[in-house]
């Protein structure tokens, strides 16, 4: 079974009824549902398995996305004892990566997403703010632009390296309406305003910095079973003190998600994406040529175990 990276995905591949097929299928899903909504009294079922306004919010989608990818990622364990070369998510997803490999009880996690997404939402109180995702561009061609505009006054960073001609670009709303046509002009096949309610991995959440890095002090473990890949740095750490010191500057700084696939992948046989849908999934097909399986329900747990048996 050689060498599998475990990935996770962050905000965004949200959706109603996320999770049921697990809850309904393996104890140790619902185990770690109900737990979590009695730690922390927000009542899961509801939040994943029933029409509501909550799920859009980011203090509520984010701990929806990590719980969900620990239910997918507990289930694989208890049908396949697998431990990864390196775990690795996207943005939020790095705390789910951490819970994977023990660094970080579920619980704690989903409560520290809880108050991540909190703080994020906070930051960005009073400021109409945004995320926009161009397409078809190098990444000099995108920083170039966002730098133009920041020269002049403008609000706008490159923040999310997602793979070859995807980049994700945060900051004011209006800032943002604003580069979109000099995005086509340069070439972009498409340049689109996302549903998102804060500007992720910028200065914008200055504020949320040292707030965070309060909270994981009280919950990061030096119990690492494999290391995780920074976003900050698309390298691996493994100990409570990297942790406590790169997370909190996740806020702020770019996701290296391109990167760190990059970095890794000569070490990696297979990818292993835990979590509603396959978002990565679809990045991962730019950037290498190893098998890429995702587990969101029982059906693709069982053909992912089957499909790693037989490499």
């Amino acid at each position: 079974m050689s060498n599998a990276v475990f990935l996770f995905p962050g905000q965004g591949s949200q959706a109603v009824g996320m999770g049921e097929d697990l809850y309904n299928n393996f104890e140790v899903a619902r185990a770690i549902l109900d737990s979590a909504s009695e730690a922390t009294n927000i009542d899961f079922k509801e939040l994943l398995f029933k029409e509501n306004d909550n799920l859009a919010k980011t203090e509520f989608t984010q701990p929806a996305i990590l719980l969900v990818s620990m239910m997918a990622q507990k289930a694989f364990e208890e049908e396949l004892s697998l431990k990864p070369k390196y775990a690795l998510g996207h943005s939020l997803g790095e705390l789910s990566a951490l819970s994977c490999v023990n660094a970080l009880d579920i619980n704690d996690a989903v409560a520290l997403v809880n108050k991540r997404g909190s703080l994020m939402a906070k930051a960005c109180e009073g400021q109409d703010v945004g995320m926009l995702v161009s397409l078809g561009l190098s990444d000099e061609v995108v920083e170039e632009l966002c730098l133009k505009e920041r020269e002049s006054g403008k609000k706008v960073w490159a923040v999310n390296y997602n793979t070859d001609g995807q980049i994700v670009i945060a900051g004011i709303k209006a800032d943002l309406v604003e580069l979109e046509p000099k995005l086509k002009e340069a070439g972009a096949r498409r340049a689109m305003l996302l549903n998102m309610s804060v500007a992720s991995h910028c200065p914008l959440l200055d504020s949320a910095v040292e707030p965070f890095k309060i909270e994981l002090e009280s919950v990061i473990k030096d119990e690492f079973l494999a290391p995780v890949i920074s976003n900050v740095t698309a390298k691996p750490y493994s100990s409570k003190d990297e942790a406590i010191n790169l997370l909190p500057k996740q806020l702020i700084m770019p996701v290296l998600y391109k990167q760190s696939i990059l970095n890794i992948d000569n070490e990696a046989d297979y990818y292993i994406e835990f979590g509603h849908g396959n978002v990565l999934k679809g990045l991962n097909k730019k950037l290498t040529k190893k098998p890429h399986f995702n587990i969101s329900n029982a059906k693709t747990l069982e053909a992912t175990i089957n499909a790693i048996k037989e490499l």
